[in-house]
């Protein structure tokens, strides 16, 4: 298995992906679908499509899904004020980063697929103290991601503040009990083996 403590330096035009994103990877399936909401150029379905997840992204930016379109498939669509893309579909795992649209929360944590991950990062309460976003439309009040999860088992949480960049987030790594529970409790190993 790879070393996933450790993330390769960014490809040239991409950032590095989520420290959160790669600390969590561990808990998909071999193979496991993965959808990348507001993908931007695709740094996290790069990351994904290199361990063997086939990867969907979302993001309304045409010049964006065409540099994120080298790492799987793209989807170009105004998901704030045109219909959600992927209705009635489940996938492996659900990556939101930077992104928050109150509206979608609903049809973002349904899109995760039985035995599938939730992993979402995002600005928080009191980021409007150390910089942007500051608007409230775009800041995740106390508890919110936990609440938006509910229905799923949350493997980890955090809620607080970051000093490198300066920012508040709420992040969570979340998982759908698969269809068919066995007798045993599902195992979701809080690090990587």
């Amino acid at each position: 298995m790879k070393d996933v403590t450790n993330p390769p330096s960014p490809v040239h035009g991409l950032s590095a992906p989520s420290e959160w994103i790669v600390r969590w990877s561990h808990l998909l399936a071999p193979g496991a679908t993965v959808l990348d909401v507001a993908c931007g150029a695709g740094r996290h379905m790069h990351w994904f499509a290199q361990r063997g997840h086939p990867a969907t992204g979302v993001d309304r930016s045409p010049e964006a899904t065409a540099a994120a379109a080298a790492f799987g498939t793209v989807v170009t669509a105004d998901i704030e004020d045109g219909p959600w893309p992927f209705a009635g579909q489940g996938f492996g795992a659900v990556v939101v980063t930077n992104y928050l649209w109150r509206a979608r929360l609903p049809d973002i944590v349904a899109a995760v697929a039985p035995g599938g991950v939730l992993l979402y990062e995002t600005f928080a309460a009191g980021n409007e103290s150390v910089g942007k976003p500051s608007r409230p439309d775009f800041l995740l009040r106390p508890g919110e991601l936990l609440a938006a999860c509910d229905g799923l088992r949350v493997v980890a949480y955090e809620d607080g503040f970051l000093s490198e960049p300066a920012r508040f987030v709420q992040r969570i790594a979340a998982v759908r009990a698969p269809a068919a529970a066995a007798d045993l409790p599902a195992r979701h190993p809080l690090k990587a083996a």
